[in-house]
């Protein structure tokens, strides 16, 4: 936490009071924004808030992929102890703010940490990669229970968490039929869908809605939102966008994003051109060896996530697939690489998309950033 304190404070400095002024003013926060329990959407698509006169939320949940054409959810969030009338029909009504809840990933469970709100949730899936001392802590006394994993939970200790609501992801392996014949209260939280980085943060806002801690997901991602915003300023006028390619070979495939997903959008904003940024999918993109090739080959910078036991390394990537080697960004040692084993990864950066884009934009343009700057996330492998 230290560290993204210091990242922050290096990387307002260099940006002038009138430019973060300039970004309030074309969609910034405010101060109204930070100080209210109102939510306003700004950037996430899967999510819609109207409020009632008589204190009632109306919740609309949608795959932010797909938009109108696919299904949407409907929840009325009603303040606890009261009897409203009159809602709309297929509005299911959950009495707010929760006591307990089940998060059925790390991205969810990334913002119950940001706003510092562990107490809220009694219950938890795979804990892999886990890094946070807090949730470990929880797990080891039995605050939070590990309740098995999506297609094979353990219903009994779903009932011993209690949760008022478990928040699902409903187009994953599933298993939540048999939640529901239990009388559980699941609602669908799509940040992971989001084809912004800001849009997955701004689900925080979502979370918020249900415990009554609104207030502090409008002041944290205010916060977040303003260096983001930041740093695009930095980069929106660069004369040159190096370009980067993403992912490995698995199975006989080059696993890569599609150009309109969050990861390309972060290339974009860190003053870089994805090598696949007219590809229109928004998920996963499985392509040749050779097809990536013919696309990627005198890419400049190389983009690589994984989980690795030991130190990663060039050596390690030529013996993997000796074609790697025949890259441009590997010749050149321009390979950007964040090892889950080592980084908190999955329940920090889904709340950090500023610390994401900082990292991205040193390695991209490091003449922008603070030469004492220090990567949280991403680095040049060596």
């Amino acid at each position: 936490m230290r560290k993204l304190i210091a990242w922050a404070t290096l990387v307002l400095l260099v940006v002038a009071c009138g430019k973060k002024q300039q970004g309030a003013a074309d969609g910034g926060s405010s101060t109204a924004d930070t100080d209210s329990t109102s939510i306003v959407v700004k950037y996430a698509e899967g999510f819609r808030v109207s409020q009632r006169p008589d204190g009632v939320r109306l919740v609309d949940i949608s795959d932010p992929q797909k938009g109108a054409e696919g299904h949407v959810y409907h929840f009325a969030l009603v303040p606890r102890g009261q009897q409203p009338e009159g809602l709309p029909d297929g509005y299911q009504p959950i009495a707010v703010p929760i006591s307990k809840c089940i998060a059925m990933t790390t991205l969810q469970l990334a913002g119950f940490i940001a706003i510092d709100a562990l107490d809220y949730v009694s219950g938890v899936t795979s804990t892999h990669n886990l890094k946070n001392r807090d949730v470990k802590a929880r797990i080891a006394d039995g605050r939070i229970m590990k309740i098995g994993i999506e297609g094979n939970f353990d219903q009994e200790l779903i009932l011993a968490a209690q949760p008022d609501v478990i928040f699902i992801s409903p187009f994953k392996r599933g298993g939540y039929d048999a939640l529901t014949d239990m009388g559980q209260t699941l609602v669908p939280y799509l940040g992971y869908k989001e084809m912004t980085a800001l849009g997955q943060a701004e689900w925080v806002k979502f979370l918020g809605l249900f415990i009554g801690m609104e207030r502090q997901a409008n002041a944290y991602f205010a916060q977040i939102e303003q260096r983001y915003q930041a740093l695009c300023q930095l980069t929106k006028d660069v004369a040159k966008r190096p370009t980067v390619m993403s992912g490995e070979m698995h199975g006989g495939q080059w696993y890569a994003v599609g150009g309109r997903n969050s990861l390309a959008q972060l290339f974009r904003d860190a003053g870089a051109e994805y090598v696949l940024k007219d590809n229109q999918d928004t998920g996963g993109v499985n392509l040749d060896f050779e097809e990536h090739y013919a696309q990627a080959a005198n890419a400049d910078f190389w983009r690589i996530l994984n989980s690795y036991k030991g130190d990663f390394s060039y050596d390690v990537l030529r013996e993997s697939d000796a074609r790697y080697a025949d890259f441009k960004a590997f010749q050149q040692k321009h390979v950007l690489y964040c090892n889950m084993r080592e980084s908190a990864y999955y329940e920090q950066a889904p709340m950090h998309p500023d610390q994401l884009l900082a990292d991205l934009v040193f390695a991209f343009h490091p003449e922008l950033m603070p030469k004492d700057y220090q990567p949280v996330f991403y680095r040049l492998l060596k």
